[in-house]
């Protein structure tokens, strides 16, 4: 099924609809299931964001998590709007951490989505996984469903059927009844917001994709029909709406039919403006982050970015930070977002793909892409914004002063550690975005009016020994664009959690005067040593990796990983592609003690290790592992082995070798969908106990 044509401005569109969500979101978050008595008695009438600590990032959420994980659906299956069910719940399973993170674990028919989530695990098929037949009607109708959904209106603009069936297709994984009507609703609203405004309107368009005689579409008239009597007092509405349709009146912790009354009295009585919007739909209370950021979204695509004032936009400077085992997805900027939506939109509309872009660019309005400035010594920068330079939308960083004894700073963080978050009960555990031995390029303009004497050079910094690596700094000639470039060098034990340019002035003070940056990107094969003596426990899992499940810690100077199943932790980039390697392996007991390489979540990988029967093995995972290759080899519990991987192309040539130098190999082709690209991991498997003690990745000889 095909889309319609794009609209012209359907990339800046959707930038305001993620926008909208985001701030939705976290206006909503301090809230969350306070009632409108609880709020006016105690904060009043709300207005702006409450509780924001300056120091701190805002936290991952669920109605954020979710939605960037199904639209990997898209990548992975090769589909077009016949999306299934099936494919989205393997979606989840693949990207999310087996009872951790993303969602609300709140237990087996407590929790709509875990209960969906443990019915997967467990063989249950999607529809079936969420429907009413399987979990019951409380439990199916739960607000999931809704909350997750305005991404494929976003992908479907002008197209309310087609983002309502995508969303039924989502929500069927783990809602039923009115769970998946309220996706459909949703879906559509953000679809038909493309190109109409008008509130009532555009819950009528949605209305049409709900099913007659529905309590969903019966709460939805509702609102219509008390709006049109009473349009300037939603205060009463609200108390109509918890007269007749309240929480007392539904089962479970938060059902979707009185959230989506809120939904539609925030979008009628807000009148097309974005704050009043969500303001009136946050003082309802309920639900408030879900709420909030599903008429945020709505209203962002409907008003775009002009009508959404600043207040909103730079506290969260294009930031949002999620949960899953990919750790490099845990750290997004809004603009990366956007793009990865419009790819989709692209595709489904059956237009030309959009041309490859940097990591880090500035084509939507106002985007800072979460880059901040920073002034040392005698160096002050005092403004980031956007300028046109040469009709290319860049960041520019204005600078009142700046000399010899001192310099400024433009950068962007690519690891965070959790006790940066405002709270963290969504569990995200990060990955650097960059590591040493790859290169970094950016492009920078310096005006023409700005002295001959200054320089600029690239640099990183290593979280885990505070230092700083930079390249040599370049001259820059007024006037022009100049492509910097650095290699960042082979390192041990470090974690890169911050990338960008640094500025020096040779000459006299300069005290008026600006840089502007256009783009920020790196790539190649990392070139990287860990002994895990720099890194922190967090939670279930060490610092820099990701986990699946299992017990992970620091012990002994080693990582140390044991569990019940397939107890998995991985690191690095989805793609990387062609690398060699290696771990130093002690077996402490048990049959199953492994590396991965390529893994593209729980789902997709290879694993080598040391295996049962005195044997190593290599082994594909497709849903489940299978043994592809294997060779005798004695190995005891308690010694040290080096187990070592190249990757390359669709062959990959595996080697373990014991403290004696006695070795044995294997090599293997995957004839049949090979992976080709994906993260690195360690693996103890069925009750194992495994100690890492070093772990290095490195090019290809």
């Amino acid at each position: 099924m095909s889309n319609p044509s794009l609209p012209m401005d359907y990339e800046q569109r959707v930038y305001a609809g993620w926008l909208g969500k985001c701030i939705g979101v976290r206006f909503g978050a301090p809230i969350e299931n306070w009632t409108y008595e609880e709020i006016k008695q105690n904060l009043g009438e709300l207005e702006t964001y409450i509780g924001e600590d300056p120091h701190k990032v805002f936290k991952p959420d669920d109605d954020t998590n979710v939605p960037m994980i199904f639209i990997r659906a898209f990548e992975d299956f090769d589909v077009g709007g016949d999306i299934t069910p099936q494919q989205v719940a393997d979606t989840l399973l693949n990207y999310i951490g087996d009872e951790h993170g993303t969602f609300w674990w709140g237990g087996y028919g407590m929790s709509t989505e875990h209960t969906a989530y443990l019915n997967l695990a467990n063989g249950i098929p999607a529809p079936r996984s969420g429907s009413i037949a399987q979990n019951g009607a409380t439990v199916a109708e739960q607000i999931g469903g809704q909350i997750f959904s305005d991404i494929w209106g976003l992908i479907a603009p002008n197209n309310p059927k087609l983002a309502a069936d995508m969303a039924e297709a989502a929500a069927s994984v783990s809602h039923g009844g009115n769970g998946v009507y309220g996706g459909r609703f949703v879906a559509a609203l953000v679809s038909a917001a493309f190109s109409e405004s008008d509130p009532r309107r555009l819950i009528e368009i949605a209305l049409e994709q709900v099913p007659d005689g529905s309590d969903y579409q019966r709460v939805i008239q509702a609102m219509l029909d008390y709006h049109a009597d009473q349009p300037d007092d939603w205060h009463a509405a609200f108390a109509h709406l918890k007269a007749n349709f309240g929480y007392d009146r539904y089962g479970g912790l938060v059902h979707i039919i009185p959230n989506a009354g809120v939904i539609a009295l925030g979008l009628l009585y807000g009148e097309g403006d974005f704050s009043k919007t969500i303001a009136i739909t946050n003082m309802c209370g309920w639900d408030t982050d879900c709420n909030v950021g599903n008429v945020g979204a709505i209203m962002g695509v409907a008003v775009g970015v002009d009508g959404i004032e600043s207040k909103w936009r730079a506290p969260i400077n294009d930031l949002l930070i999620a949960t899953g085992v990919i750790g490099t997805r845990d750290l997004m900027t809004l603009p990366q977002c956007t793009d990865l939506l419009v790819k989709v939109g692209h595709k489904l509309a059956g237009e030309a793909p959009i041309a490859p872009r940097p990591r880090y660019h500035f084509a939507y309005p106002g985007s800072t892409n979460n880059f901040l400035a920073e002034g040392i010594g005698r160096g002050r920068p005092i403004h980031l914004g956007q300028k046109l330079v040469d009709s290319e939308p860049t960041l520019q960083m204005a600078i009142r002063k700046l000399n010899k004894k001192g310099e400024v700073r433009l950068s962007t963080r690519t690891f965070y550690r959790p006790s940066e978050l405002s709270s963290n009960y969504y569990g995200a555990e990060f990955t650097p975005l960059i590591f040493p031995g790859q290169t970094i390029t950016a492009t920078v303009y310096l005006p023409d009016d700005a002295p001959e004497t200054l320089k600029a050079g690239l640099f990183v910094r290593d979280d885990n020994h505070n230092a700083i690596y930079q390249a040599t700094g370049e001259d820059l000639q007024p006037g022009q664009w100049h492509t910097l470039t650095y290699t960042v060098p082979e390192l041990t034990d470090a974690c890169l959690s911050e990338v960008g340019i640094v500025l020096r002035n040779v000459g006299p003070e300069w005290t008026v005067g600006s840089i502007c940056l256009g783009t920020l990107d790196w790539e190649g094969t990392p070139n990287w040593t860990t002994t895990f003596a720099k890194e922190r426990r967090i939670t279930d899992t060490i610092s820099q990796w990701t986990r699946l499940r299992g017990y992970w810690r620091l012990e002994d100077g080693a990582c140390a990983g044991s569990g019940i199943g397939k107890s998995e932790l991985y690191t690095g980039d989805v793609t990387w592609t062609d690398y060699a390697v290696e771990a130093d392996v002690v077996p402490v007991i048990g049959d199953h003690h492994y590396i991965n390489v390529r893994v593209q979540g729980a789902l997709r990988s290879y694993a080598f290790g040391l295996a049962p029967d005195n044997t190593v093995a290599l082994y594909k995972n497709d849903k489940g592992y299978s043994e592809v290759a294997t060779a005798p080899f004695d190995w005891s519990e308690g010694e040290t082995y080096t187990l070592a991987v190249q990757t390359n192309g669709d062959t990959l040539m595996a080697t373990v070798t014991d403290a004696k130098g006695q070795s044995q190999s294997l090599t293997w082709q995957d004839e049949e969908q090979a992976y080709l690209h994906g993260q690195i991991g360690l693996s103890t498997w069925d009750g194992s106990h495994t100690r890492y003690l070093r772990v290095r990745v490195q090019p290809l000889d």
